[in-house]
């Protein structure tokens, strides 16, 4: 089968959307599908171009059998609502005339967001005369409503007509969790219209040995005999890390204690202003890692944070809580409690759940599991055979493959029923 995705993010980016969009083009061009992805030039997290792709308005590339179509867009260096939109509107223009130049296919795969994309879609598949899987990794109306990235008015309402426009036009809407699909379907869509794409666990963390402390990661950043708490990924708005800072705070004269900030986004300069300015020095910033150097950043962790404002709950499933369970990292999870992120945290035991945006829950927590050896060992064995179990890549990725050739082959039988009823005409 041939498939085109448009995805905003795609390798070599290696936080967010990027690697599990990558990751699932890549199996499927594994299994002989002819895969081209429509995308723009790497520049998640950091919101800046990666060097090897500035000044270039177009390029064609091919990966582990993919084949990468990429056009420019414009990147704001400081973010807010009025840039971003700017932003992802320079990209749906770009990505409409280079999905155009590629060549037919039978499926379209939409990663979502930008929520745009839909008007993308629904015009190729038209023009192409082929359906298209909306696949949603981000409630964007919801998360600006309810991040209060945009008041109330007529620009948030026309975003949720577009989101409903989404939702009607595709021929299948694939998200992330459970609770993300019970939110689609509240907003009047067919249970049966609406499947799980869950991100897959990278079997080589399934299959790291556990019980390491990470000491080649110690020693390279002077931290031996330190209790390390990790922040990874995207430091953005969703991601409320000043809790960290404040705990930091709170806990300085713990000088056992060390947090680590790892990677980047819209909110990493100030949250290393605001650190230095409280004179913390407890906390550390850390770039995004190459591989090799965050898989010996998460066997040299002793506790791993996920922090969300509280205001977030089933909008978003940060993808770096499949990572840090099949690692076997343990989870302490500042998030809203009815999120997902704190179902799948407490059903698992892969972690603990307290209040988002309290420092003063997040150091007690921490202080109590520093003390508890045991306790972190079998957070940490109960995350790895919970992704184990829901995420494998063996069960995860052939699910996806089946929904995609359902489509796909539904219009194909479509198509030979009535090429046969033309000629039996």
């Amino acid at each position: 089968m041939r498939i085109v995705v448009l995805s905003i993010n795609y390798w070599p980016e290696e936080t967010g959307i990027g690697p599990v969009t990558t990751w699932r083009c890549e199996y499927l061009a594994s299994r002989g599908h002819d895969v081209t992805v429509c995308t723009t030039f790497p520049y998640y997290p950091q919101w800046r171009v990666d060097e090897d792709y500035r000044n270039a308005f177009w390029r064609q590339e091919k990966r582990n059998g993919v084949t990468i179509l990429r056009s420019w867009a414009w990147i704001p260096r400081k973010v807010d609502s009025v840039k971003r939109i700017l932003f992802e509107t320079s990209f749906l223009a770009s990505n409409l005339v280079r999905a155009l130049s590629a060549q037919k296919p039978d499926i379209l795969l939409v990663v979502s967001p930008p929520l745009g994309l839909a008007l993308t879609a629904r015009l190729l598949s038209r023009c192409w005369r082929i359906p298209f899987v909306y696949d949603v990794m981000d409630l964007q109306p919801d998360a600006a409503a309810e991040l209060g990235m945009l008041r109330p008015g007529t620009f948030l309402r026309a975003l949720y007509r577009l989101e409903r426009f989404a939702y009607r036009q595709a021929d299948l809407i694939s998200t992330l969790t459970e609770g993300m699909r019970q939110r689609i379907i509240g907003k009047a869509i067919s249970p049966n219209k609406v499947t799980l794409f869950p991100a897959p666990a990278d079997h080589e963390l399934l299959l790291l040995p556990s019980g390491t402390r990470g000491e080649t990661f110690r020693s390279d950043h002077g931290l031996e005999g330190k209790f390390i708490v990790v922040h990874s990924g995207n430091m953005g708005i969703k991601q409320g890390l000043g809790v960290v800072l404040g705990a930091a705070a709170l806990s300085r004269h713990r000088t056992d204690i060390v947090y680590l900030l790892v990677g980047d986004g819209v909110a990493r300069r100030e949250l290393k202003l605001r650190a230095a300015a409280m004179g913390v020095e407890n906390v550390r910033f850390m770039p995004l890692l190459p591989r090799d150097q965050f898989l010996q950043l998460l066997a040299a962790a002793d506790l791993s944070l996920i922090t969300q404002q509280r205001s977030v709950a089933d909008i978003v499933f940060p993808s770096k809580t499949v990572t840090l369970m099949a690692a076997g990292c343990p989870i302490l999870a500042s998030v809203n409690p009815g999120s997902e992120v704190a179902r799948i945290v407490q059903q698992s035991g892969a972690g603990l759940v307290i209040a988002p945006e309290d420092p003063s829950q997040l150091v007690q927590a921490t202080a109590d599991l520093a003390r508890d050896r045991s306790r972190l060992d079998e957070m940490s064995e109960c995350g790895r055979r919970y992704a184990h179990e829901h995420w494998n890549e063996s069960l995860t990725l052939p699910k996806m493959e089946a929904e995609l050739l359902r489509v796909g082959g539904d219009l194909l039988s479509r198509t030979a029923a009535d090429l046969l009823e033309t000629q039996n005409g």
